[in-house]
Protein backbone atom coordinates (compact mmCIF):
# COMPACT_ATOMS: atom_id res chain seq x y z
CA UNK A 1 0.00 0.00 0.00
CA UNK A 2 1.20 2.99 -0.43
CA UNK A 3 0.88 6.38 0.93
CA UNK A 4 1.08 10.35 0.03
CA UNK A 5 1.58 12.34 3.36
CA UNK A 6 1.20 16.30 3.25
CA UNK A 7 2.34 18.53 5.89
CA UNK A 8 2.03 22.21 5.33
CA UNK A 9 3.99 24.40 7.54
CA UNK A 10 4.46 28.58 7.85
CA UNK A 11 7.15 28.46 5.10
CA UNK A 12 7.34 25.10 3.44
CA UNK A 13 5.53 22.01 2.17
CA UNK A 14 6.71 18.92 3.17
CA UNK A 15 5.76 15.68 1.47
CA UNK A 16 6.23 12.39 1.94
CA UNK A 17 5.07 8.75 0.64
CA UNK A 18 5.21 5.57 1.52
CA UNK A 19 4.87 2.05 0.43
CA UNK A 20 4.06 -0.07 3.46
CA UNK A 21 6.48 1.02 5.78
CA UNK A 22 9.48 2.02 3.61
CA UNK A 23 9.67 5.47 2.52
CA UNK A 24 10.34 6.12 -0.75
CA UNK A 25 10.01 9.92 -1.15
CA UNK A 26 10.80 12.83 1.46
CA UNK A 27 10.91 16.64 0.31
CA UNK A 28 10.65 19.53 1.80
CA UNK A 29 9.83 22.79 -0.16
CA UNK A 30 10.75 25.93 0.98
CA UNK A 31 8.31 29.01 -0.31
CA UNK A 32 9.66 32.46 -0.30
CA UNK A 33 8.10 34.84 2.15
CA UNK A 34 7.32 37.44 -0.42
CA UNK A 35 5.93 34.54 -2.20
CA UNK A 36 3.55 33.84 0.99
CA UNK A 37 2.53 37.13 1.33
CA UNK A 38 0.78 37.85 -1.31
CA UNK A 39 -2.01 35.99 -0.65
CA UNK A 40 -4.50 37.66 2.28
CA UNK A 41 -5.23 35.03 4.03
CA UNK A 42 -3.64 31.46 4.49
CA UNK A 43 -6.73 29.93 2.98
CA UNK A 44 -6.21 31.55 -0.28
CA UNK A 45 -2.79 29.89 -0.41
CA UNK A 46 -4.18 26.23 -1.31
CA UNK A 47 -3.44 26.43 -5.33
CA UNK A 48 -0.02 27.10 -4.64
CA UNK A 49 0.60 24.49 -1.97
CA UNK A 50 -1.38 21.30 -3.79
CA UNK A 51 0.48 22.42 -7.44
CA UNK A 52 3.77 21.86 -5.20
CA UNK A 53 2.97 18.65 -3.84
CA UNK A 54 1.41 17.88 -7.27
CA UNK A 55 4.65 19.04 -8.66
CA UNK A 56 7.02 17.46 -6.39
CA UNK A 57 5.32 13.78 -6.88
CA UNK A 58 5.66 14.18 -10.59
CA UNK A 59 9.34 14.98 -10.18
CA UNK A 60 10.08 12.44 -8.13
CA UNK A 61 7.93 9.93 -11.31
CA UNK A 62 5.55 8.65 -8.70
CA UNK A 63 1.94 8.80 -10.39
CA UNK A 64 -0.76 9.42 -7.97
CA UNK A 65 -3.29 6.95 -9.47
CA UNK A 66 -0.51 4.37 -7.55
CA UNK A 67 -1.53 5.71 -4.31
CA UNK A 68 -4.05 3.36 -1.41
CA UNK A 69 -4.41 6.53 0.60
CA UNK A 70 -3.54 10.62 1.15
CA UNK A 71 -3.25 11.87 4.57
CA UNK A 72 -2.79 15.18 5.71
CA UNK A 73 -1.42 17.05 9.06
CA UNK A 74 -4.81 17.87 11.09
CA UNK A 75 -5.42 21.23 11.57
CA UNK A 76 -7.22 23.31 14.00
CA UNK A 77 -10.51 22.19 14.15
CA UNK A 78 -12.90 22.03 16.98
CA UNK A 79 -11.90 19.37 19.86
CA UNK A 80 -11.37 15.66 17.92
CA UNK A 81 -10.81 12.51 19.04
CA UNK A 82 -7.42 10.82 18.59
CA UNK A 83 -6.42 8.98 15.71
CA UNK A 84 -7.23 9.26 12.11
CA UNK A 85 -10.52 10.98 10.63
CA UNK A 86 -11.80 10.77 7.38
CA UNK A 87 -11.70 14.30 5.38
CA UNK A 88 -15.24 15.62 4.30
CA UNK A 89 -16.92 18.62 3.04
CA UNK A 90 -18.01 19.47 6.60
CA UNK A 91 -14.14 19.45 8.06
CA UNK A 92 -12.58 21.48 4.92
CA UNK A 93 -15.37 24.02 4.97
CA UNK A 94 -14.91 24.45 8.77
CA UNK A 95 -10.68 24.77 8.27
CA UNK A 96 -11.23 27.08 5.07
CA UNK A 97 -14.21 29.45 6.97
CA UNK A 98 -13.61 29.45 10.99
CA UNK A 99 -10.71 27.50 11.81
CA UNK A 100 -9.79 27.56 15.97
CA UNK A 101 -6.37 29.46 14.52
CA UNK A 102 -4.56 30.79 11.27
CA UNK A 103 -2.41 28.06 10.60
CA UNK A 104 -0.65 26.22 7.28
CA UNK A 105 -1.36 22.99 8.52
CA UNK A 106 -5.40 23.95 7.98
CA UNK A 107 -4.50 23.63 4.53
CA UNK A 108 -3.12 19.73 4.52
CA UNK A 109 -7.01 18.18 4.39
CA UNK A 110 -8.27 20.41 2.00
CA UNK A 111 -5.58 19.26 -0.09
CA UNK A 112 -5.43 15.37 0.38
CA UNK A 113 -9.41 15.46 -0.23
CA UNK A 114 -8.53 17.06 -3.74
CA UNK A 115 -6.23 14.48 -4.68
CA UNK A 116 -8.02 11.51 -3.26
CA UNK A 117 -11.55 12.07 -4.63
CA UNK A 118 -11.05 11.85 -8.34
CA UNK A 119 -8.82 8.24 -7.84
CA UNK A 120 -11.73 7.17 -5.22
CA UNK A 121 -9.16 6.90 -2.44
CA UNK A 122 -9.55 7.74 0.98
CA UNK A 123 -8.03 11.06 2.88
CA UNK A 124 -7.59 10.98 6.01
CA UNK A 125 -6.14 13.52 8.86
CA UNK A 126 -4.49 11.89 11.99
CA UNK A 127 -3.68 13.09 15.58
CA UNK A 128 -4.78 16.85 14.55
CA UNK A 129 -3.53 19.67 16.90
CA UNK A 130 -6.49 20.11 18.20
CA UNK A 131 -7.17 15.77 19.52
CA UNK A 132 -8.75 16.72 23.39
CA UNK A 133 -9.22 13.75 25.72
CA UNK A 134 -8.24 15.57 28.87
CA UNK A 135 -10.14 14.08 31.62
CA UNK A 136 -12.59 16.55 33.37
CA UNK A 137 -10.59 17.45 36.14
CA UNK A 138 -7.97 18.46 33.96
CA UNK A 139 -9.93 21.09 32.13
CA UNK A 140 -10.26 23.31 35.19
CA UNK A 141 -8.00 25.68 35.50
CA UNK A 142 -8.55 27.89 38.63
CA UNK A 143 -10.78 30.69 37.11
CA UNK A 144 -14.39 29.91 35.39
CA UNK A 145 -14.19 31.93 32.94
CA UNK A 146 -11.12 29.93 31.57
CA UNK A 147 -10.83 26.12 30.57
CA UNK A 148 -7.78 24.59 30.11
CA UNK A 149 -7.63 23.39 26.64
CA UNK A 150 -5.70 20.52 24.84
CA UNK A 151 -4.25 21.97 21.64
CA UNK A 152 -0.72 20.42 21.42
CA UNK A 153 2.42 18.36 19.56
CA UNK A 154 -0.21 15.27 19.59
CA UNK A 155 1.00 14.09 16.32
CA UNK A 156 4.62 13.04 17.16
CA UNK A 157 3.38 12.55 20.80
CA UNK A 158 1.16 9.91 20.52
CA UNK A 159 2.93 8.21 17.42
CA UNK A 160 6.31 8.14 19.56
CA UNK A 161 4.18 7.07 22.47
CA UNK A 162 2.84 3.75 20.20
CA UNK A 163 6.60 3.60 18.92
CA UNK A 164 7.94 3.61 22.32
CA UNK A 165 5.29 0.36 23.35
CA UNK A 166 6.19 -1.54 20.27
CA UNK A 167 9.68 -1.30 21.83
CA UNK A 168 8.74 -2.51 25.02
CA UNK A 169 6.96 -5.40 23.82
CA UNK A 170 3.60 -3.92 24.83
CA UNK A 171 0.62 -2.29 23.22
CA UNK A 172 0.22 1.65 23.69
CA UNK A 173 -3.46 0.85 25.47
CA UNK A 174 -1.87 -1.03 27.86
CA UNK A 175 0.84 1.44 29.05
CA UNK A 176 1.25 4.66 30.63
CA UNK A 177 3.77 7.43 28.98
CA UNK A 178 4.81 10.88 29.57
CA UNK A 179 6.12 12.55 26.71
CA UNK A 180 7.82 15.35 26.34
CA UNK A 181 7.71 17.06 22.91
CA UNK A 182 10.73 19.25 22.66
CA UNK A 183 10.96 21.90 20.00
CA UNK A 184 10.66 25.30 18.71
CA UNK A 185 7.43 25.10 21.65
CA UNK A 186 7.59 22.28 24.51
CA UNK A 187 4.58 20.37 25.30
CA UNK A 188 4.24 17.73 27.43
CA UNK A 189 1.96 15.27 27.69
CA UNK A 190 0.78 11.89 30.26
CA UNK A 191 -0.79 9.39 28.28
CA UNK A 192 -2.87 6.93 30.54
CA UNK A 193 -4.19 3.54 28.44
CA UNK A 194 -3.93 4.85 25.21
CA UNK A 195 -5.27 8.14 26.17
CA UNK A 196 -4.08 11.53 26.15
CA UNK A 197 -5.70 12.54 29.72
CA UNK A 198 -3.77 15.62 30.42
CA UNK A 199 -1.16 18.16 29.25
CA UNK A 200 1.39 20.45 29.92
CA UNK A 201 0.82 23.29 26.91
CA UNK A 202 3.16 25.39 25.31
CA UNK A 203 2.01 28.48 27.02
CA UNK A 204 1.19 27.29 30.75
CA UNK A 205 4.24 25.18 31.27
CA UNK A 206 8.21 25.52 30.81
CA UNK A 207 9.75 27.92 28.52
CA UNK A 208 11.25 26.82 25.01
CA UNK A 209 13.34 28.12 22.28
CA UNK A 210 10.58 31.08 21.60
CA UNK A 211 7.87 31.10 23.65
CA UNK A 212 7.70 32.08 27.41
CA UNK A 213 5.55 29.38 29.17
CA UNK A 214 3.92 29.87 32.58
CA UNK A 215 4.88 33.50 33.91
CA UNK A 216 3.81 34.91 37.40
CA UNK A 217 0.32 36.25 36.09
CA UNK A 218 1.20 39.38 38.61
CA UNK A 219 3.89 40.61 35.90
CA UNK A 220 2.12 39.65 32.89
CA UNK A 221 -0.93 41.75 33.91
CA UNK A 222 1.56 44.80 34.41
CA UNK A 223 2.73 44.09 31.12
CA UNK A 224 -0.59 43.94 29.56
CA UNK A 225 -1.75 47.73 30.66
CA UNK A 226 1.30 48.93 30.11
CA UNK A 227 2.32 47.77 25.83
CA UNK A 228 0.13 47.25 23.29
CA UNK A 229 -1.13 43.82 22.48
CA UNK A 230 1.17 43.15 19.73
CA UNK A 231 4.16 43.48 21.47
CA UNK A 232 3.05 41.68 24.66
CA UNK A 233 2.06 38.72 22.68
CA UNK A 234 5.33 39.02 20.79
CA UNK A 235 7.50 38.72 24.22
CA UNK A 236 5.46 35.17 25.07
CA UNK A 237 5.37 33.90 21.56
CA UNK A 238 8.35 34.34 19.09
CA UNK A 239 10.51 36.51 21.15
CA UNK A 240 10.00 34.53 24.54
CA UNK A 241 12.31 31.59 26.26
CA UNK A 242 15.46 31.60 24.82
CA UNK A 243 15.57 34.05 22.65
CA UNK A 244 14.38 36.68 25.49
CA UNK A 245 17.29 35.84 27.07
CA UNK A 246 20.25 35.22 25.03
CA UNK A 247 18.62 37.00 21.25
CA UNK A 248 18.52 33.47 19.33
CA UNK A 249 15.99 30.73 19.63
CA UNK A 250 18.34 28.44 17.79
CA UNK A 251 19.04 25.59 21.01
CA UNK A 252 22.02 24.43 18.89
CA UNK A 253 23.54 27.66 18.97
CA UNK A 254 22.83 28.23 22.66
CA UNK A 255 24.55 24.79 23.50
CA UNK A 256 27.34 25.79 21.25
CA UNK A 257 27.79 28.87 23.36
CA UNK A 258 27.18 27.17 26.69
CA UNK A 259 29.68 24.36 26.07
CA UNK A 260 32.45 26.96 25.27
CA UNK A 261 32.64 28.86 28.23
CA UNK A 262 29.09 31.33 28.15
CA UNK A 263 28.00 31.12 31.64
CA UNK A 264 24.49 32.88 31.07
CA UNK A 265 23.51 30.57 28.00
CA UNK A 266 25.04 27.37 30.44
CA UNK A 267 22.63 28.70 33.15
CA UNK A 268 19.36 29.59 31.03
CA UNK A 269 19.86 26.32 28.62
CA UNK A 270 20.09 24.70 31.75
CA UNK A 271 17.46 26.29 33.14
CA UNK A 272 14.74 24.64 30.35
CA UNK A 273 16.25 21.57 31.05
CA UNK A 274 14.91 22.07 34.86
CA UNK A 275 11.46 23.53 33.59
CA UNK A 276 11.15 20.23 31.68
CA UNK A 277 11.95 18.04 34.21
CA UNK A 278 9.23 19.90 36.72
CA UNK A 279 6.84 19.30 34.21
CA UNK A 280 7.02 15.97 34.05
CA UNK A 281 7.55 15.07 37.70
CA UNK A 282 3.92 16.76 38.02
CA UNK A 283 2.49 14.86 35.01
CA UNK A 284 3.56 11.92 37.27
CA UNK A 285 1.14 12.86 39.63
CA UNK A 286 -1.78 12.54 36.86
CA UNK A 287 -0.77 8.93 36.37
CA UNK A 288 -0.07 8.30 39.79
CA UNK A 289 3.00 7.26 39.65
CA UNK A 290 2.64 4.42 37.34
CA UNK A 291 5.03 5.24 34.72
CA UNK A 292 5.80 2.80 32.20
CA UNK A 293 8.39 5.13 30.32
CA UNK A 294 9.12 8.89 29.91
CA UNK A 295 9.66 9.69 26.34
CA UNK A 296 11.46 12.58 25.15
CA UNK A 297 11.46 13.77 21.75
CA UNK A 298 10.99 16.21 18.99
CA UNK A 299 14.76 18.11 17.84
CA UNK A 300 16.35 19.60 20.89
CA UNK A 301 16.03 15.56 22.10
CA UNK A 302 19.00 14.64 19.65
CA UNK A 303 21.43 16.94 21.96
CA UNK A 304 22.99 14.53 24.51
CA UNK A 305 23.62 17.54 26.95
CA UNK A 306 19.83 18.46 27.38
CA UNK A 307 18.52 14.74 27.66
CA UNK A 308 21.22 14.17 30.25
CA UNK A 309 20.10 16.93 32.49
CA UNK A 310 16.43 15.95 31.92
CA UNK A 311 17.36 12.11 32.61
CA UNK A 312 19.40 13.31 35.58
CA UNK A 313 16.18 14.82 37.56
CA UNK A 314 13.36 12.19 36.36
CA UNK A 315 14.71 8.68 35.99
CA UNK A 316 13.79 8.01 39.55
CA UNK A 317 9.99 8.01 38.52
CA UNK A 318 10.82 5.36 35.60
CA UNK A 319 13.00 4.57 32.83
CA UNK A 320 13.61 7.55 30.20
CA UNK A 321 13.37 6.53 26.02
CA UNK A 322 14.54 8.99 23.82
CA UNK A 323 13.72 9.48 20.16
CA UNK A 324 15.07 11.92 18.81
CA UNK A 325 13.50 14.18 15.58
CA UNK A 326 9.89 15.32 15.01
CA UNK A 327 8.43 12.41 13.20
CA UNK A 328 5.48 14.31 11.53
CA UNK A 329 5.88 12.43 8.00
CA UNK A 330 6.41 9.16 9.35
CA UNK A 331 3.57 9.64 12.18
CA UNK A 332 1.17 10.13 9.10
CA UNK A 333 1.87 7.86 6.93
CA UNK A 334 2.19 4.89 9.00
CA UNK A 335 -1.24 6.42 10.99
CA UNK A 336 -2.94 5.70 7.86
CA UNK A 337 -1.56 2.88 7.29
CA UNK A 338 -3.12 0.94 10.35
CA UNK A 339 -5.95 2.21 9.25
CA UNK A 340 -6.11 0.79 5.98
CA UNK A 341 -4.55 -2.30 7.24
CA UNK A 342 -7.50 -2.35 9.29
CA UNK A 343 -5.40 -2.03 13.10
CA UNK A 344 -7.53 1.43 13.96
CA UNK A 345 -11.07 2.75 12.54
CA UNK A 346 -11.51 5.84 11.48
CA UNK A 347 -13.88 8.70 12.65
CA UNK A 348 -16.22 10.56 10.68
CA UNK A 349 -16.01 14.10 11.06
CA UNK A 350 -19.30 16.19 12.39
CA UNK A 351 -20.05 19.30 12.61
CA UNK A 352 -23.18 21.29 13.13
CA UNK A 353 -22.31 24.84 11.92
CA UNK A 354 -20.56 23.61 8.88
CA UNK A 355 -22.98 20.87 6.90
CA UNK A 356 -23.82 17.84 9.56
CA UNK A 357 -24.41 16.93 13.53
CA UNK A 358 -21.67 17.73 15.71
CA UNK A 359 -20.19 15.01 17.45
CA UNK A 360 -20.27 15.09 21.49
CA UNK A 361 -19.03 11.80 21.88
CA UNK A 362 -15.98 13.03 23.21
Amino acid sequence: MRVLAINPGSTSTKIAVYQDDGELLRKSVEHRREELDAFARIADQYGLRRNTVLETLATARIRVSTLSAVVGRGGFLPPVLSGAYIVNGAMTARLAGAPAVEHAANLAAPIALSIAEPLGIPAYIYDSVAVDELDDMARISGSAEVERRSLSHALNMRATAIRCALDLGKNYRDCNFIVAHLGGGITLSAHRKGRLVDLVSDDEGTFSPERAGAVPIKDVIRLCYSRDEASVRAMFRGKGGLYSYLGTSDAQEVERRAVTGDVRAALVYEAMAYQVSKGLGALATVLEGKVDAIILTGGIAYSALFTGWVRRRVEFIAPVRIYPGENELESLALGALRVLRGEEKAHEYLDAEYGTPTDRSL
